[in-house]
């Protein structure tokens, strides 16, 4: 056998032989629908808004977005997902992380997007978005938790990356099915694709319904002979078994400990020593790496994309976009193979490099030419810096910021990381048409704005070699025990 592919099958090997069971399979694909709803909702923002009926029936000129205008549709759902990912600690600790799952999903989700649905100016439509952001920002921060939770070390970083996955499947449907309706001279050209998302947040409510709640949740809850139900049904083991009472054993020794610190509140978890297992670094961690994420400029071209290609003169701007978001669905699978053979670490840091290189060639190529092979070659660079992310920092982020705190402020702490996305994501969708457009009050960089995302990228390499290290292959305790060593 080929060297090189060795570590990958022997770790598939291994894989199944520890966890094939249609229960972890399920965990994996079910969960992952928040995933779709999250890249569902917001590749809508870039489809949608490039639609010409909407310019004329909600832009105040009734010819186009003001930046303005972009500004505000566009960053009031990242706004309401930071709010949600905030709040989500407290339901997911309170009734658990699949009910806050059904919740988050079946009735503030659907909420907001029926306000969307009848909405017929901007003020309304923000609204919409806030609320199903809102939902949108429970989810994201609760389903990799919950994934976590509920794999074992295996096979936790594959389970968690179709997360990732389920984000590009739902970007790619988006387009596909804006590309169907964009011409559409009347309201159903906006309404299909923002109605057509309430069926897959119902699709997720009865999935999660018939998936197993998280043992550590029930540990944490003091409800050990549930958390053992739990481990059986994920382990496909009897509760009696030795595996599944050694590793209950395990998670509630670890919980006893942590409980013993009493961390409380969110400003508790940010102190470091004396027996608060130095949680501030790791939430600093947890910051830096989704501040970073949305920092490499990807969203700008999921926000943005149609418009910016518009703009540099590229035809067929939504058969362009479609292909993107095509690259990033299939260039997302290897990415959930590397995380459990080349690591964490690896891909963090490796993926940067390579996505400030390809940044700043598409800048240098906008900004010293302007012709048709140009847009070709820009294009081009856009699918390898899609591929890029999608392989390494898409998924690798939040597989990590899932696994590195401990039990007792897990769900706070994962609900920073994603709130911190998403505070991010707002700002950079906000600020982003103000940076690009050309008019009044704006910096019209237009290309150049690929040197920033190739500057900020550089900086997320840095980062990742001096303050990520290996977590492939480890408990969620065993990670515990060594953060506290290590930092």
């Amino acid at each position: 056998m080929n060297k090189s592919i060795y570590p990958f099958v022997k770790t598939l090997i291994i894989s199944a032989k520890k966890q094939c069971s249609l229960i972890a399979t399920s965990v994996g694909i079910i969960a992952a629908l928040g995933g779709f709803l999250y890249g569902y909702e917001t590749g809508l923002s870039n489809s949608v808004l490039a639609m010409t009926y909407v310019k004329e029936n909600f832009a105040k000129n009734h010819e186009s977005f003001s930046a303005r205008e972009s500004a505000l549709t566009t960053a009031t759902l990242s706004l309401g997902t930071l709010f949600g990912a905030l709040s989500s600690s407290v339901l997911a600790d309170s009734i658990g992380r699949r009910s806050t799952i059904i919740l988050a999903t079946l009735l503030i989700f659907n909420i907001g997007t029926v306000i969307q649905l009848v909405a017929t100016n901007v003020p309304i439509l923000c609204v919409g978005r806030t609320v199903t952001g809102f939902g949108l920002g429970i989810i994201s921060a609760v389903v990799p938790l919950y994934q976590s939770e509920v794999s074992s070390k295996y096979v936790r970083g594959s389970i968690v990356s179709l997360y990732q996955w389920a984000i590009t499947w739902g970007f790619l449907a988006s387009s596909g099915v804006a590309q169907g309706t964009h011409s559409r001279n009347d309201s159903g050209s906006y309404r299909i694709p923002i109605g057509l998302q309430s069926l897959w947040a119902i699709l997720l409510s009865i999935g999660m319904y018939y998936l197993p709640e998280s043992p550590r949740y029930y540990v944490k809850k003091g409800k050990i002979v549930e958390a053992a139900m739990s481990l059986s049904t994920l382990r496909k083991l009897s509760a009696e078994d030795y595996e599944i009472i050694e590793e209950l054993v395990e998670i509630k020794a670890n919980h006893d400990y942590e409980d013993s610190i009493q961390i409380n509140s969110f400003l508790q978890i940010f102190k470091s020593g004396r027996g608060h297992s130095k949680q501030f670094l790791r939430i600093m961690t947890g910051i830096c790496l989704q501040a970073l994420q949305q920092a490499t400029g990807i969203n700008f071209v999921f926000y943005y994309g149609v418009n910016f290609f518009i703009n540099s003169g590229v035809q067929n701007s939504y058969i362009i976009s479609f292909v993107t978001y095509a690259v990033n669905v299939v260039a997302t699978v290897p990415g959930i193979f590397m995380v459990e053979t080349i690591g964490r670490r690896k891909c963090l840091i490796y993926g940067a490099l390579l996505m400030s290189i390809f940044n700043l060639i598409i800048a240098i190529v906008g900004v010293t030419t302007n012709s048709v092979i140009a847009n070709k070659i820009m294009i081009a660079f856009v699918c390898c810096f899609i591929a890029t992310f999608a392989s390494t920092w898409g998924p690798v982020v939040w597989v990590y910021v899932s696994e590195i705190y401990s039990l007792n402020v897990r769900a706070k702490g994962v609900s920073i990381a994603a709130g911190t996305n998403w505070l991010f994501n707002f700002a950079f969708a906000f600020v982003t048409p103000y940076l690009l457009d050309q008019g009044n009050h704006t910096a019209a960089l237009g290309t150049s704005i690929f040197f920033i995302w190739g500057g900020l990228t550089l900086a997320g390499a840095v980062f990742s070699y001096f303050a990520i290290y290996e977590t492939k292959g480890l408990k969620l305790e065993e990670i515990d025990e060594i953060k506290k060593i290590r930092i």
